[in-house]
């Protein structure tokens, strides 16, 4: 292993133009690498964080009541005109205990019980339609953020307190301390705004009121009652297939992130598809770039192959010299192009809507391509390499 070592690290060197040349594509192809992984991925995070930090990943409601046949003749064949159910109220009965259930389910990080419900919005003659909703602030942190979304006064709620977007704001006029009422069919209430938020979603910023579980209950009518339970998960592609586990196991309707935004999901799988394609390019040239430069090295060097296997040196030496050529190349290259990636997509963070931040796990990935891609690369050459007639080596026929 030390004369292999010794002879690969003595036939980089005294190649050193070739080495460096191709050294120098390994860490151009690794830094590109990570410049496309960590752009794609930070845009994908930050998509994420402005469209789905503004809903739950997971809700869960009551289940609609189907059609039932108000004529039922076994035998005979009955024409019937199917009418969906008229709408009405539904209760969530039994909330708490499918609340706790839901938290223990592998995969979910958090759960909130939310009451929502229509309603206007009215300062002096000025109203707007808006949709109350309830719930205890701490808990909707975890699923709906919105204290870091404020453009003004603070996150609480209680009693008359309330948070309105920053375009409902705007149409009625409203400012942090401003009262406003809020009328159903069961009558008016006032509210005061405490805060002013913006998370870049019009469907929240004009429409939402948003007040403890237990005013807007009081708002709504629906005194002790949910109207959904609301659900973040650890893995957002699992997203689904927890919904339809829960629904499975408590007959209750469960939908996720991925069947409300079918449009976001399949850009996000589309940018994935287009990283996978341009990393994959850029690791074929970077293995045909050390692959031709140790076919190369093969030939120009077939003397001293001849030579080393004509004085006893085996072929399994003769393989591990090339080999570690590879290794050494992607290797210094992985560490060189890590680090250029690293500081190109850095600087490109300071000029961009969204910060750029490479994650550790992706150059991890780029370091162990690099590494096995000067290994694969380096196959052919060394097998050619070992496999050379040392008298046919010496005389430059092989």
């Amino acid at each position: 292993m030390k004369l292999s070592l010794h002879l690969a690290w003595r036939f980089l060197r005294d190649g050193r133009a070739q080495s460096l040349l191709i050294l120098a594509g390994v860490a151009i192809g690794v830094a590109a690498f990570v410049f496309v992984a960590s752009i794609i991925s930070s845009l994908q995070r930050d998509l994420i964080a402005r469209t789905l930090g503004a809903q739950a990943q997971v809700t869960v409601t009551p289940r609609e009541a189907s059609s039932r046949a108000l004529l039922e003749a076994p035998g005979a064949l009955v024409a019937r005109r199917v009418e969906p159910p008229v709408p009405r109220r539904r209760s969530f009965d039994g909330w708490p205990r499918y609340a706790r259930a839901l938290e223990r389910t592998p995969g979910v990080s958090a759960v909130c019980p939310r009451v929502s419900g229509p309603a206007l919005a009215g300062r002096g003659a000025s109203e707007e339609a808006v949709v109350v909703v309830g719930a205890d602030p701490a808990r909707l942190r975890r699923i709906i953020d919105l204290a870091p979304r404020l453009v003004g006064g603070r996150y609480a709620a209680g009693g008359d307190r309330a948070l309105v977007g920053d375009g409902l704001a705007e149409a009625l006029g409203l400012r942090v301390g401003a009262p406003f009422r809020v009328s159903t069919d069961r009558g008016a209430v006032t509210l005061r705004v405490v805060g002013i938020f913006d998370t870049g979603a019009a469907a929240l910023d004009d429409a939402w009121v948003v007040t403890s579980l237990r005013t807007a209950q009081t708002i709504t009518g629906r005194a002790g009652d949910v109207t959904e339970l609301d659900a973040r998960v650890e893995d957002l592609y699992a997203a689904e297939s927890i919904a339809r586990s829960f629904a499975a196991r408590t007959g209750l309707e469960a939908t996720s992130w991925m069947q409300r935004s079918r449009d976001l999901l399949i850009a996000l799988r589309a940018q994935d598809q287009s990283s996978y394609m341009i990393q994959l390019f850029v690791m074929l040239a970077v293995a045909m770039g050390i692959a031709s430069v140790l076919v190369v090295s093969v030939v120009q060097r077939r003397g001293q192959i001849g030579i080393l296997r004509a004085i006893g040196t085996s072929r399994r030496t003769v393989l591990a010299v090339f080999l570690w050529q590879g290794v050494i190349l992607g290797a210094v290259g992985a560490v060189l192009g890590i680090a250029l990636g690293v500081a190109f997509a850095i600087g490109l963070g300071q000029v961009t809507p969204f910060p750029i931040e490479p994650e550790p796990s992706g150059l991890a990935i780029a370091a162990s391509v690099s590494l096995a891609t000067g290994l694969v690369a380096a196959l052919l050459p060394a097998r050619r390499a070992a496999t050379m007639d040392p008298a046919a080596a010496i005389r430059g026929d092989a």
